[in-house]
């Protein structure tokens, strides 16, 4: 049978199996963390778009435009500082809006955030980026239940019913505050009229319910403190000091099939001229907070590409190191013909294939990985991320793997080029 170069590679990566083998896997891990990482990186900054849904503005009292997303959507922190009804109003009519929706956060439940706010947040703010406008669906669906139709009706998001192990039917005790000073609103109970199904958006830990409701009970905290015997209030009752809110989910006028507008710069620089307010645009403040922690990413980029270079420089010194044994098989192939030029393209394309079966390797390896980080930040985090391979990027990290490999391969077929036909075949006795 002819000894076609392809026989002499896989003959030569089969006696040496082992080594074949690891030096592939490292090849595979190289390929495969950078592959995850950068995957990762983009899927995370969708899944974070996703909570800001279709709002354009978020407008509150907090310190900072970042601070108030991080408060207002992802449910850090409760703001500091309210609203009044009368500011609300005058900010609602200050521009031409789709919706302005008040919210209130302060309120807890097993630690975990309920909003106040009204029917609105449901059948106008969509928590999907994608949302076109017109459509029906916004994104929110019930897997159980209703929507919140009167006071003390709470709808719980998906990951909050299963952490908190609630159903339709149950009577809540909210808490204001955490840890040891939190106060626990005994005097008033929410009943669970609603479970939501997974908007893969941090609302999915939130639970949801009527402003009104949390007006009354913290209006009842207050006049309890100066007076014991007060009885609980009726939304009759309440005040412009009992109706404050924390922040307010806004969206400008566009048109019918548009998600954007001219209009909305010129607006946002009109209310940021208040300086009595915060007003965020998420999606800006997103890119931001991405901003900041992209010097990490770098970093962790950086990092898994002196993986793959060390992956080749592995490559090289497995093939160097195997040289010493091979000088007389080389040594054969010469008398049999094998020219100098044949038998250094021989090692080079066998370190070539090498990093070739660990980039497939990685991509797999990728494949798999991506997918048990989504599903891990899913389950502890509620977070939807949908791992996506850029083709193009794909394509390039593995046609790097393959040309470090066979970079790596230049001084092992050096080696193999310059060895002695006459000094390799001597008698060993």
């Amino acid at each position: 049978m002819a000894m076609t170069d392809w026989t002499i590679i896989r003959r030569s990566m089969t006696s040496r199996l082992f080594s074949t083998v690891t030096t592939v896997i490292t090849v595979a891990i190289a390929v495969g963390l950078m592959l995850t990482l950068l995957s990762m990186r983009d899927s995370g900054r969708r899944a974070f778009e996703r909570g800001s849904g279709n709002m354009h503005m978020l407008i509150s009292n907090d310190s900072s435009p970042l601070v108030s997303v991080l408060n207002g959507i992802f449910y850090a922190n409760a703001p500091a500082r309210a609203i009044t009804p009368a500011r609300f109003a005058e900010i609602a009519n200050s521009f031409p809006a789709e919706y302005a929706i008040p919210t209130q956060l302060g309120d807890r439940y097993m630690g975990l955030p309920v909003l106040a706010t009204t029917r609105e947040f449901f059948t106008k703010f969509s928590p999907n980026p994608d949302f076109k406008p017109g459509s029906a669906e916004l994104g929110w669906k019930l897997a159980e239940g209703r929507i919140f139709e009167a006071p003390f009706e709470v709808v719980v998001g998906a990951r909050a019913a299963r952490e908190a192990n609630v159903g339709i039917g149950d009577q809540l005790a909210l808490t204001h505050g955490t840890g040891k000073e939190a106060h626990v609103h005994r005097d008033f109970l929410y009943k669970v009229v609603g479970i939501l199904e997974p908007t893969g958006a941090s609302h999915d830990r939130a639970l949801f319910t009527d402003l009104t409701s949390s007006w009354i009970i913290h209006a009842y905290d207050r006049r309890k403190e100066t007076n014991p015997d007060a009885g609980k209030p009726t939304e009759a009752d309440l005040t412009d000091a009992d109706k404050l809110i924390t922040g307010i989910y806004a969206r400008i006028a566009t048109r019918p099939d548009m998600n954007i507008s001219a209009m909305i710069p010129a607006q946002l620089a009109k209310l940021r001229a208040d300086g009595n307010i915060t007003v965020a645009s998420p999606s800006t403040e997103i890119q931001s907070l991405f901003r900041i922690v992209g010097n990490i990413d770098q970093i962790l980029i950086a990092m898994a590409a002196a993986v793959m270079v060390a992956s080749s420089i592995s490559i090289m010194l497995a093939l160097y190191n195997s040289m010493e044994q091979r000088r007389r098989q080389i040594a054969v192939l010469r008398v049999l013909g094998c020219s100098r030029p044949r038998v250094f393209g021989l090692v080079v394309t066998e370190s070539a294939i090498i990093g070739m079966l660990g980039g497939l390797a990685g991509f797999a390896l990728a494949f798999i990985g991506t997918r048990v980080v989504a599903a891990v930040l899913k389950e502890k985090l509620g977070l939807v991320v949908e791992p996506i391979f850029d083709p193009r990027i794909t394509f390039l990290v593995l046609v790097a793997s393959l040309g470090l490999a066979a970079l790596a391969g230049l001084i092992p077929a050096a080696v193999a080029y310059r060895t002695s036909v006459a000094r390799n075949l001597r008698p060993t006795d």
